[in-house]
């Protein structure tokens, strides 16, 4: 691999269903000099002269040009499949279109379901369109995700789809206005204006709310993520919403946040159903505080109803079945890489917002009554 910068050389990589994954890797040495000395890949010089044969002789075979005896051509191949040859295609795709037929995927998290579901998406339209993707984690740093975005740019990729943290991306202005064509999905930029794609996360909530009241719910308890990230804030302000315009019960004691775990879903829970006017259904935000909260209901053995934010597996196979409000993240992966696409096609305008809608799927635990 050519070192293409230092940023490049603090990610190691991983291949995942033929995804390029750039994950931390700190202990790597930044001495590019220091590093794969004996495994360095093989040159077309050192095919030239293990064939011997000119340099030219060698490009013209590895690139399918005529002009070359059969018989020439027969001992370069060979000596490409001794040496384990493989032709540079980035500096060949600079060369020649200055495309590098790559793109760059960051998400939060690529072993949530959620996202490796959006990952899938953008692999599959990327490679009808013949581009290969690198793909990385943020885990919510901001230190992280400048780091691997820089990466993806020193491997000269022709896009970014970002599902970005909450700090500024204004560092990528330079890049955007040097044709690098960016993506945010499921959460808006912060200090650039790029195309995004957005879940309607309010929208959905109020619905989720609004179907626990139509069967008696007055008072709702809402477990939501981090209040500092986009989709909780959203979501949180769907609650409020519902509960405002629906009549209901408003306390400071049926909200918390900050759940970034099952387990801290399943205490928090717990603390909330132990109140002395607990609430009788729950909303929780995410897939991860829906374990957590039917966790805590098995221990406590409590029929309150329920419904979570995001599908998940195995959801219609509990007792009782989950109510959720599901989101599309194939859709959502798929719209931000046609988006994408579409820019990197030649498609001009100004940058757009696409919102795409959640559904309800009721399956027993949203439709216990009150």
């Amino acid at each position: 691999m050519a070192w293409l910068d230092n940023a490049v050389i603090t990610c190691r990589e991983r291949i995942d269903n033929g995804v390029i994954v750039l994950l931390p890797a700190r202990t790597m040495t930044t001495d590019p000099r220091s590093a794969g000395r004996e495994a360095a890949r093989p040159t077309m010089n050192d095919v030239a002269r293990s064939a011997g044969v000119s340099l030219k002789t060698v490009s013209r075979v590895v690139n399918g040009e005529p002009g070359v005896a059969e018989a020439t051509a027969g001992r370069v191949n060979a000596a490409l499949t001794t040496l384990s040859f493989r032709r540079n295609d980035i500096a060949r795709s600079l060369r020649d279109t200055m495309t590098t037929s790559s793109i760059g995927l960051l998400t939060e998290d690529l072993a949530n379901p959620f996202y490796a579901s959006l990952a899938r998406a953008v692999g599959d339209v990327a490679r009808r369109h013949g581009f290969l993707v690198l793909s990385g984690s943020s885990d919510e740093s901001e230190e992280q995700e400048r780091e691997i975005l820089t990466a993806f740019l020193g491997r000269r990729v022709d896009g970014l789809i970002v599902v970005p943290t909450g700090g500024s991306h204004s560092f990528l202005e330079r890049e955007q206005a040097a044709g690098v064509q960016l993506v945010f999905v499921d959460r808006p930029a912060v200090g650039i204006v790029a195309d995004t794609v957005l879940i309607d996360n309010a929208a959905g909530v109020f619905t989720g709310v609004r179907h626990l009241s139509r069967h008696g719910h007055r008072r709702i308890g809402y477990l939501g993520d981090d209040p500092g990230i986009y989709t909780a804030v959203e979501r949180l302000r769907g609650y409020r919403l519902a509960v405002s315009t629906l009549g209901l019960e408003s306390h400071p004691a049926l909200v918390c946040q900050g759940l970034h775990d099952a387990a801290v879903a399943e205490e928090q829970t717990l603390s909330m159903l132990s109140h002395s006017n607990p609430p009788t259904a729950m909303f929780a935000a995410n897939n991860l505080i829906t374990a957590g909260v039917l966790r805590a209901l098995r221990r406590r053995g409590d029929r309150v109803a329920l419904v979570g934010f995001d599908d998940f597996d195995l959801a219609d196979l509990v007792n009782p079945p989950v109510t959720v409000i599901a989101q599309d993240a194939e859709a959502l992966g798929r719209r931000g890489a046609e988006r994408l696409f579409g820019r990197l096609a030649g498609e001009s305008g100004p940058p757009t917002t696409e919102v795409l809608p959640t559904q309800l799927i009721a399956r027993g635990s949203g439709e216990v009554e009150a």
